[in-house]
């Protein structure tokens, strides 16, 4: 790791986790066929670009939240996630003042119509451009129409998420602790993930389940944790950013008025009592759920526990690019994981776009 502390330390609290991680036995096998794809495209430009691409671990995080299931549709979701760090790098920096709210919201909406009318996007030519007309392609003939509407689904989600936080960037507004709680599901991409989970392992979820209140709340949930974990994982490596990143810990700073360090122990303690109802609920809708729904709820523990590991490791976010000129092979953040919450208390926080997760316990 750099030399220079980020605001909150190198050291990061033990993250409240009790679920039992895996990783798809294909991993190893699917990273050299990631990178060739990436290569194949010119995605990046140089051999440093390629080294930072390669340092976003995007195998290890597919292998992590989908521990099984079909190799090939895994590695196409491997390669959206290659092409997803490269926009988020390149479209998506909220941290330059060149980044505008217009111009991703732009971008944005060719994606989204790209991906669900062919011929629409019209991303004009380029690395970025070649290598999404060939995931659309790919994805279309990969998915059905249930798996595909999935997908589509989630990408617009993920696009109205980073959308949102560009405008609030070029606001110079730092969002409240609700409305931030709000929408950083939908910045972290969560149901975009989960709906490669669902292709890649067959989980075919009925409507009737898929979209009721308990299961649509638990989504909600484990995206918020996982963006959580993120927000702490990824501190250092947007602490030197034009303007303040939008992050859990900034968000509870400013509404404080206290430092970031000072802020940690709250964020953290939102995070592990969010992490406590899911497990509640989870446990709950799991009583009398079919095959499925039960196959669902475990993919949801799987991104979880997942995407920490995967941080842990992934030299993006342990060996920031801010303070390497390349990533540092075999640095890691040295995580513990922790069968107790660091806040106990299961009512809900005044936090009132999340109280519904609450309402859901004990719904009949």
């Amino acid at each position: 790791m750099g030399t220079r502390a980020p605001a909150i330390g190198w050291r990061l609290p033990p993250f409240y986790c009790p679920i039992q991680p895996a990783v798809h036995p294909a991993a190893a096998r699917l990273e050299p066929r990631a990178l060739a794809w990436a290569d194949a495209f010119g995605l990046y430009p140089d051999e440093v670009e390629r080294a930072w691409g390669a340092a976003t671990h995007s195998t290890d995080f597919s292998c992590r939240i989908i521990p099984g299931g079909d190799e090939e549709r895994l590695l196409l979701f491997i390669h959206w996630n290659h092409w997803a760090f490269a926009l988020d790098d390149v479209v998506h920096d909220t941290g330059s003042s060149t980044t505008t709210a217009a111009s991703v919201a732009e971008f944005n909406s060719r994606v989204a119509r790209g991906l669900e009318t062919p011929g629409a996007g019209g991303l004009g030519p380029g690395p970025l451009s070649a290598a999404f007309d060939d995931l659309v392609r790919r994805t279309r003939a990969a998915a059905g129409p249930f798996f595909f509407h999935l997908i589509c689904q989630g990408l617009r989600d993920w696009l109205f998420g980073a959308t949102w936080q560009a405008a609030n960037t070029e606001r110079g507004l730092m969002p409240s602790l609700d409305d931030y709680v709000s929408m950083r599901p939908s910045i972290n991409g969560t149901r975009f993930s989960l709906a490669w989970s669902m292709l890649a392992q067959g989980i075919e979820l009925p409507p009737q389940d898929l979209y009721d209140d308990r299961v649509q709340a638990l989504t909600d949930i484990a995206g918020y944790v996982v963006s959580c974990d993120n927000d702490l994982f990824s501190y250092a490596k947007e602490d030197d950013q034009e303007q303040l990143e939008q992050n859990l810990v900034n968000v509870l700073a400013q509404a404080g008025g206290c430092t970031p360090a000072e802020a940690l122990a709250e964020a953290v303690g939102l995070r592990d009592r969010a992490m406590t109802l899911f497990l509640r609920l989870r446990e709950q809708t799991a009583r009398g759920a079919g095959s499925e729904l039960r196959r669902y709820l475990e993919a949801l523990g799987h991104y979880i526990v997942g995407c920490v590991l995967w941080m842990n490791e992934a030299p993006r976010y342990a060996s920031p690019r801010n303070r390497n000129p390349l990533p540092v092979a075999g640095a890691a953040w040295g995580i513990e994981l922790t069968d107790r919450p660091s806040d106990p208390r299961t009512d809900p926080p005044p936090v009132p776009s999340a109280a519904w997760w609450w309402a859901q316990l004990d719904r009949n």
